[in-house]
This record gives structure tokens, sequence and C-alpha cells, in this order.
């Protein structure tokens, strides 16, 4: 495990933490809400772009300059941030305190729009930025220039791997208690139909029965509705049988730890991958009847009567900035038939508001 410590005067800013991928729901919540944390307990995790202010406008950047940031198609404005910030939760922060003067906010919390408003108690630099506002998930980002990473002495824990994602903690419930769906689902599937839509080239797709189809037929039916010549998916990952044909396209999971897309042994077609906790949902929903309130049932035997499961008032869609932020990313959006998807796209729903 490790901890992070100031460059400056290296009092310890991190409680022991381990590496893991980095949620692809990180910058995506749900408007006008307080989430919890990003981060698991003991965790980290390092986002390669760069994040963050300054920003510039697009019209300022132009293409060029915007593709070495990342952005290959234009947006409102372009991220000139650090590259590999670290992110925590806010309870493994350590020896930080918030500068007066930098704790802007738009509404229940700092959003972090003023640069880095956490300072080290030791020397008083600038060493991270805290965000929880609503709409947010709440997080504390270490400036990669401004903290030095050292082994914490503690026994290492084994990283996660591919066997993770069949234990039942693992899987992500698509529905909150509240009746709402999970903004980490939404995220998620934003994320994955901009990868479905940028190796499909645009073609309608045609979702295997079960899972797939019920959560997400609707989110894919409105980016890429139904028509003739439809490219064939299926849900392929560790643990489950290869399917047989080979579809054109495998929704296959991140891995926990390095954030791969899984694929199959010597396997070189098309995959999307998928946030691994959606995945194993999709993949080992598992049972979900109640215990008998007395007495027990003959093993093998389930309960019929147990109430159906607990859908939204409205069909699970994409949110729209997972899916716009990601498919500006990948260069695959510079195609032709692409680009004007993505300009037809945006004219219908506007370039600011979440698709439902």
């Amino acid at each position: 495990m490790d901890v992070f410590v100031c460059a400056g005067c290296g009092t310890e800013l991190t409680a022991p933490v381990s590496r893991v991928a980095l949620p692809v729901h990180t910058y995506y919540g749900a408007w006008e809400q307080l989430h919890p944390p990003l981060m698991e307990p003991a965790t980290y995790a390092v986002d390669p772009r760069p994040t963050g202010p300054p920003w510039r406008p697009w019209k300022d950047v132009g293409a060029e300059l915007a593709a070495r940031q990342g952005v290959f198609a234009p947006v409102y404005s372009v991220s000139f941030g650090a590259r590999n910030r670290i992110v925590i939760a806010p309870g493994d922060s350590r020896s930080m305190t918030l500068i007066p003067g930098k704790c802007e906010g738009y509404c229940r919390g700092v959003d972090g729009r003023a640069g880095p408003n956490l300072a080290c108690e030791g020397c008083g630099r600038a060493v991270a930025t805290r965000l929880d506002d609503c709409g947010m998930w709440q997080m504390v980002w270490l400036e990669p220039d401004a903290v030095v990473r050292r082994a914490s002495g503690l026994p290492a824990v084994p990283p996660p791997d591919w066997d993770e994602l069949g234990r039942p903690e693992h899987r992500v419930q698509p529905v909150e208690p509240d009746g709402s769906w999970s903004p980490r689902w939404e995220a998620a599937v934003g994320v994955a139909l901009a990868h479905l839509v940028a190796v499909t080239g645009d073609r309608p797709v045609d979702l295997p029965a079960g899972p797939v189809a019920e959560l997400l037929g609707h989110a894919v039916g409105l980016r890429l509705p139904a028509a003739p010549g439809a490219r064939s998916l299926a849900l392929a990952g560790p643990g489950l049988p290869p399917p047989r044909p080979r579809p054109d396209v495998l929704l296959v999971p991140r891995h926990p730890l390095t954030g791969a897309s899984w694929c199959p042994p010597g396997d070189e077609g098309a995959v999307v991958p998928l946030d691994s906790g959606v995945w194993a949902y999709l993949a080992h929903p598992g049972e979900t009847s109640p215990m008998p309130a007395t007495g027990s049932l003959p093993e093998g035997v389930l309960r019929d009567d147990y109430p159906l499961p607990r859908r939204p008032w409205r069909p699970l869609a994409a949110h729209y900035h997972s899916f716009d932020d990601t498919l500006v990313r990948l260069p695959a959006v510079n195609a032709p038939r692409l680009r004007r998807y993505r300009d037809e796209y945006r004219q219908t729903y506007g370039g600011d508001a979440d698709l439902a």
C-alpha cells in the first residue's frame, strides 16, 4: 500500500491506499443530488488525461491543439489542467485544510472552480482539491506536482482481478433505494454507448434477450434506432461461456485494477467496455427472492410469489454528458459518418441537456 506526502515538507496527506481503476462515472453524477464518495476506502485512482482548470474555449484552441489534449471533436471548452491527478475518498485525506477564498460552489458544497482548495497543514502549500457539490461524487484530487507517493510499510493488499467480478458484493444494483435509476448505471451506459456507436460506425444493434435487452434496450434504441443490417451483440467476459457464433460486438467488463477491456484469448474482434460492477449485475444478477417468513423451502426450490424487481417511472437512459464526453475522446469521431451523427443528435437534444 502507498501513502502520498507533501512534496514540500513531507507531511503525510493520505491514509494508506491501494491503486484501482478510475471509475467510469467519476465526472458524471445526478444533477441537484448529493452523492456518496466516489472511491472505496483505502483506494486511489489516477486520471492520465488533463482535467480541471484552466479551461480554454474551443474557438481559441482549435482542432490540432485540442487533439493533443485528447479531444477530437468540437466542445464548449477544453481542459488544460494537470495530467495524472490522483483521486481518493475524502475520508482518506490527512493533514489538509481548506483554503479561504477558494471554496466556491454552485449549491450545497464546493466544486473546485478556483483550482486547488486544500493546503498542507505542514507548510501551507496548495496540494489538493475537494469536490462535494450537488451532482458531484465526493472526492479529493491530489495535484501530481504537489505530492510524492511512498510505500506505507503495510502489507500489500492483493490487487483486484477478474475473479472479483463473480462476487456478489461487486455487483452494482441498477435501482437506488429511493426507486430512481442508479447514477452509476446511467453514466456507465453513456460511456459504453459511445464506444458502441464508434465500433459500429452508427449502425443499429441487435441486443440479446434477457437483462441486457431489458435494461439497455431503451438507451441503445435512442442512440442507434432499429434498421436493416443491424450488428449483433452479446455479453461476454470471465466466467461466461463464449458466444457461438462470435457476434459482431462483445459487451465486456473493464478490469477493476487497470481499466483495460476484457478480451477472449486470441480474439481481435470488436469489444465495448462496460463498468465492471454494472457488467457483473448483467452477467450474474443472482436470486432476488426473500427468505420464507418461517421454516425453509426444499433445496433447489424458489418462491414464485415475491414482487417483481423495482423499475423507476421511466426507462433507463444514458447520461448525456458521459456519452458525449466519451465520444469526443475517441479518434473514430473524426470519421465523416460519426461527425454527422454527433452533429445531428446535438441539434436534436441540445448540447447541454440530459437525454431521457
